[in-house]
């Protein structure tokens, strides 16, 4: 077991959901970008989701893709972001990383792996790598103890479902809406629908992300899965208070939602 599955294991006997909260590394500088990932984790979160910036981020929507463009303007490099990893796990949060693919290519794959290892992180969440063509790093995350977490969608067909969550470890990302992220004024209809559709073909633990943003979204997003990914909102409220205060508010809100 690494550090998700005693998390879920934990979390699950508690009678809740984890909440995953995203935070850039390197953003809006190196120093605070640690220093906000510890606020997340001193304020409730369970799971830091530690994201790499990139120049051409396919997946998000413009609040992290400003994030990243400012974190590359203030000179962030790959390396740095073992550094925040291991200050979320100091913080005593379990850190995960997400990142596309090229720049772990560009890095070298096992020596990633093995760096993020050595950081204290717990897995990778690969949004533009498919598990069909993923196996190189499937083996140096299973030589590094390391959790390879793969998204499914609504688009999703049931052998798709089964495949992607047959190659996963740690938990499933479940995208509950078609697009790149950001907040939304209400949770997608279609997550509970997919949520159901995925624990047909696993056991594993099925964290929904894209669009939670008020402790009430998150409560709702609890009711029916294990985890609850909350990335824009919180990158906005670092972006608006570089003091940390709404940071660890809307923390403590997302954290008090699923535990409810």
């Amino acid at each position: 077991m690494n550090a998700l599955d005693e998390l879920f294991t934990r979390t699950r006997s508690e009678g809740r959901a984890a909440l995953v909260a995203y935070l850039p590394a390197g953003y809006p500088d190196l120093e605070t970008s640690v220093q906000a990932v510890r606020a997340v984790a001193e304020a409730g979160a369970d799971v830091v989701e530690v994201g790499v910036p990139y120049t051409d981020p396919l997946m998000d929507g413009p609040v992290i893709e400003q994030a990243a463009s400012e974190a590359l303007k203030a000179g962030f490099r790959l390396a740095q972001v073992f550094d925040v990893v291991a200050s979320v796990r100091e913080a005593g949060a379990v850190p995960v990383v997400m990142s596309y693919y090229n720049p772990i290519l560009r890095h070298g794959i096992d020596q990633f792996a093995a760096e993020l290892a050595d950081a204290g992180g717990a897995g990778l969440i690969t949004p533009d790598l498919i598990p069909d063509e993923a196996q190189v790093w499937r083996s140096a995350a299973d030589a590094h103890g390391l959790a390879p977490i793969f998204l499914v969608a609504p688009s999703s067909g049931d052998e798709r479902l089964r495949m992607t969550a047959e190659a996963c470890r740690g938990f499933v990302y479940v995208a509950s809406t078609m697009g790149v992220t950001g907040t939304r004024a209400q949770v997608g209809q279609g997550a509970p629908d997919l949520v159901k559709r995925t624990r047909a073909v696993t056991e594993l633990p099925l964290c929904v992300g894209l669009g939670v943003s008020t402790g009430a979204q998150a409560a709702e997003v609890a009711s029916f899965a294990d985890g609850v990914i909350v990335g824009s909102a919180l990158v906005r409220a670092l972006g608006a208070d570089r003091s940390l205060a709404e940071l660890t508010r809307l923390t403590e809100e997302l954290a008090e939602g699923v535990r409810r």
